[in-house]
């Protein structure tokens, strides 16, 4: 069975539809202005950052740690995972 991952903060869930269907802590717009985007990156040993490189081991540890090269500024967002 598949999982489900949200590119914003590395929820998981076993279908798409439980997974989009609730709100993302981590959406670009802010807590509660938005819901989980499917990370269409499939299931990986290793996760990295596509804009400053940093490594995780899953994907929820890649996305809620901040990102020094965020588009916004250092520690202004977090880290977002390369597909």
């Amino acid at each position: 069975m598949a999982n489900y991952y949200c590119e914003f903060c590395g929820t998981k869930a076993a279908t798409i539809s439980s997974l989009v269907g609730n709100g993302c802590p981590n959406h670009p717009d802010g807590p509660s202005k938005g819901k989980h985007s499917l990370y269409e990156g499939g299931e990986k040993s290793e996760y990295f950052c596509k804009l400053c490189g940093y490594k995780a081991t899953t994907l929820f540890t890649l996305t809620n740690n901040w990102c020094p090269r965020h588009p916004k500024g250092p520690s202004k967002g977090k880290h977002l995972p390369a597909r």
